[in-house]
């Protein structure tokens, strides 16, 4: 039940963090146009190179190194100051490098100053161990406050294009002082530990290690949005974000249980579990499968509307970055659950790091013919073919440690339920007016074919969900 609630809050704590954008995102669209909603893309997809280059590994590292310990106190206060403070000297190193690139490059350089709050905040970024002793409550709540806080700022003070830095500076700011939050309730969770105890530099090739795998995470998840910036035009990066963070949000429900299993796994990893590990790999893919397929089908089925009625007009060729990114959902869940749910706690981080390079390079590679030829159509491409890559490598390098057939087991079943429900959302879609209350109506009639198409074909997970909620009712 632990695991379960801890995927609800992680869950919620995913959709909060890209929801909260989300909310202003038509209004934003409207208010700033495409250029100015370029400009902020461009200029954070620059600053998330530095961000990433000053954590370092550490998000990974420390979440899972606090999980080996987080049964004793004093060894896990122990670690936590030093990752901790092994965080902040990397992050004032990478602001000397971010000073030496300001003066390089002139472009969008009082923008970049603004989004340069976000590196500070990387400083200050503890969600780490609370993500480590499974404690996902608390990132919850102060997230909500603060992400509330930030949307009430941004419909109060933004109001035209000249309001643009305001508008990244609110954004970044909001990071900063969301991480500064957490930090009174370390009270309870850690002692203060002597420095002559501390080992600092103990950690960084561990954190370097997993640094590897995240760097090349985040080229292929930020790469495109810089190339197009500069192989095309900043209305193209605005187009092809807004259908990436509709994407990512999706997602973040989806990706929500590699965050909650990687310390659990991790745990019984230290006490050698292997089959226990086993059997919540198989569970949590299922799962996985599950609710990738309906949100990735429908996604698609409904992108054509929803993009010019949510960002507006001239957002339009956005519905068709939608449609052809919208595979990424079921892939990159699949990806989580068997590089963050097993390759990770098994400590086999070699091979995840080679599937995420493998992406990265895919990426790249494509994204420079694609975008060329095909302008912003290409990036969604790109993403797709990068992600396929990275899927294939991870299930092909764990062959012998699972059955991957088990994997599997259900998916057709999945899979068929799926696709009647994209063709029921996609012919009323457009056969319906573009309204707001024809979208929510489409959304309604996907969810209940979905889910009658499950009950009628019986897969083992929702067999065994009806069987505990069964069970539960009886017992009442």
């Amino acid at each position: 039940m632990k695991v379960i609630r801890n995927y609800l809050y992680n869950a919620s704590y995913q959709v909060l963090t890209l929801i909260t954008p989300l909310i202003t995102v038509p209004y934003i669209a409207r208010v700033l146009g495409p250029t100015g909603v370029g400009v902020y893309s461009y200029t954070n997809s620059i600053i998330m190179y530095f961000v990433l280059v000053g954590t370092i590994g550490i998000t990974v590292y420390g979440n899972q190194q606090i999980a080996f310990h987080r049964d004793n106190m004093h060894e896990r206060s122990k670690i936590f100051w030093e990752i901790e403070l092994l965080q902040i000297i990397n992050v004032l190193f990478t602001f000397i490098l971010f000073g030496i690139f300001l003066l390089l490059d002139h472009r969008y350089r009082l923008f970049m100053i603004f989004q340069s709050f976000q590196l500070l905040a990387g400083a200050f970024d503890v969600s780490w161990f609370f993500m480590g002793i499974e404690d996902f409550r608390k990132t919850v709540f102060r997230n909500t406050l603060v992400k509330l806080a930030t949307l009430a700022a941004i419909f109060i003070f933004i109001k035209g294009p000249d309001d643009l830095g305001l508008y990244i500076l609110l954004l970044a700011l909001s990071q900063f002082f969301g991480n500064l939050t957490l930090w009174p309730y370390l009270k309870k969770n850690i002692q203060i530990v002597s420095l002559r105890e501390l080992r600092i530099w103990h950690h960084y090739v561990p954190a370097l290690m997993l640094f590897i795998p995240q760097a090349a995470n985040l080229v292929y998840q930020q790469v495109n949005k810089t190339m197009l910036g500069n192989l095309d035009s900043v209305d193209s990066v605005a187009y092809f974000d807004y259908a990436d963070k509709l994407i990512k949000t999706v997602l973040a429900v989806v990706t929500a249980t590699g965050v909650v299993m990687l310390p659990h796994m991790a745990n019984l990893y230290t006490k050698g579990k292997l089959q226990e590990i086993k059997k919540y790999l198989y569970k949590s893919f299922e799962f996985v499968s599950l609710i990738a397929i309906p949100l990735g089908f429908g996604l698609g089925g409904i992108a054509t509307t929803l993009a010019p009625l949510y960002f507006g007009h001239d957002f339009t060729i956005s519905g068709l970055l939608l449609i052809i990114e919208a595979p990424v959902i079921i892939l990159i869940g699949w990806s989580n659950v068997i590089g963050q749910q097993y390759m990770m706690p098994t400590e086999q981080v070699p091979k995840y790091t080679r599937s995420v390079v493998l992406g990265a390079i895919v990426n790249i590679v494509l994204n420079v013919p694609l975008i060329t030829y095909l302008g912003v159509v290409g990036a969604p491409i790109a993403t797709v073919a990068a992600e396929l890559a990275v899927t294939v490598y991870q299930l092909y390098s764990v062959r012998r440690q699972l059955e991957v057939r088990l994997l599997f087991t259900d998916l057709h079943k999945y899979l068929i339920s799926g696709t009647i429900m994209l063709a029921v959302v996609y012919i009323l879609n457009i056969n319906m007016a573009a309204t707001v209350i024809n979208l929510g109506l489409q959304v309604i009639v996907g969810a209940i074919v979905y889910g009658g198409g499950l009950l009628l074909l019986r897969p083992r997970l929702v067999l065994e969900g009806k069987s505990m909620i069964l069970s539960k009712f009886h017992k009442r």
